[in-house]
């Protein structure tokens, strides 16, 4: 009689329990990013609505922006940093391959001997994060630290027209945890891996090896067609994640999109007949694009507004380089 495995015992349904952020003290607004670029407030403004972002200064590292939303969440969670049983961290502007930021937030927070990972999936990393979190608790039980962190100041070309005055750091973090009751979706996640090409790095690493002469490889973006992309196709995944949910957008409270560019965000919103009550996040306006941290920025900043209260239903929806998608249903810390 062959071997029988144990199985771990998990939780039946998973939750966001808690949700916290960092944003870099400085501020910058178009007038300074149009110092390296020919365009203008107005410009910026009408193509994108964002008006500021943060970057970060030497001592806000990836590490120490995490550290401080992680807490912040944590604290939301009603939980201590020991009782963290896997942190994932969202990022692609980590600029060591080796080792994971996860397990350098882990250490920082108090989190003893967890185990943590980095997954790299652009803008959409996130929710896939989110995802596999809730996989975990269901499959494992305890509580996973998720965190969005970005630098995206470090890997951007200032005089690059095209992607400068788009991208901001910053950290999110949640804690997903045990519920009772269905408190997060099932994914709907894929990538169109034929048009990769459309956010890419002007160079690969290696380049820098061959060639040192090389410059520091930038992040490159093809606006346009990134902008047609995510208007005809995100609004469809949008739809399928609350079809497998089981939800219509009737029973939505709130829409949580990627942050990348407030028009696209308008017509995904009109695309799927979003109801005039539904909050809709706009974190874009004041942050930029964040990447990875996007969302959970987002989430936290509308509860602070109050437009959004705990126990809300929102519609988490991440995109980005690959080109890559995540969304899903989950109700609000």
């Amino acid at each position: 009689m062959k071997a029988q495995f144990a199985v771990p015992a998990g939780a039946r349904h998973s939750r966001i329990l808690g949700v916290g952020s960092y944003r870099p003290r400085r501020i910058v607004d178009n007038a300074e990013v149009c110092r390296h670029i020919d365009s203008s407030d107005e410009w910026i403004r009408a193509r994108t609505g964002i008006v500021t972002r943060r970057w970060a200064g030497p001592d806000e590292t990836l590490g120490v922006m995490a550290e401080h939303a992680a807490s912040k969440a944590v604290a939301a969670a009603g939980i201590t940093p020991g009782d963290i049983s896997l942190v994932i961290a969202a990022t692609f502007t980590h600029l060591k391959q080796t080792p994971a930021i996860a397990t350098e937030i882990g250490h920082r927070l108090g989190a003893t001997g967890a185990p943590g990972f980095d997954i790299s999936a652009g803008c959409a990393g996130f929710v896939h994060a989110l995802a596999l979190a809730s996989d975990s608790v269901r499959a494992r039980g305890g509580h996973v630290l998720v965190v969005g962190v970005e630098r995206m100041s470090d890997i951007l070309d200032l005089t690059d027209r095209s992607t400068a005055f788009i991208f901001g750091d910053g950290a999110g973090a949640v804690v997903v945890g045990p519920s009772d009751t269905p408190g997060i979706g099932p994914v709907v996640w894929g990538a169109d891996g034929s048009q990769a090409d459309a956010i890419t790095q002007s160079v690969p690493w290696d380049a820098l090896r061959d060639d040192p002469s090389q410059p520091f490889p930038a992040l490159r973006q093809e606006g346009q067609r990134v902008f047609r992309w995510a208007v005809y196709e995100m609004s469809k995944v949008a739809v399928q994640a609350l079809d497998a949910a089981g939800l219509t957008a009737a029973d939505l409270d709130a829409f949580v999109p990627h942050q990348a560019n407030e028009r696209i965000i308008d017509a995904m919103t009109r695309s799927m007949g979003l109801p005039e009550r539904v909050a809709v996040a706009k974190d874009i306006v004041t942050a930029g694009n964040t990447s990875g941290a996007s969302v959970p920025l987002a989430m936290d900043a509308l509860l602070a507004s109050g437009r959004a209260v705990p126990g809300d239903t929102a519609l988490l929806l991440g995109y980005g380089s690959g080109l890559s998608y995540a969304a899903l249903a989950a109700t609000l810390p």
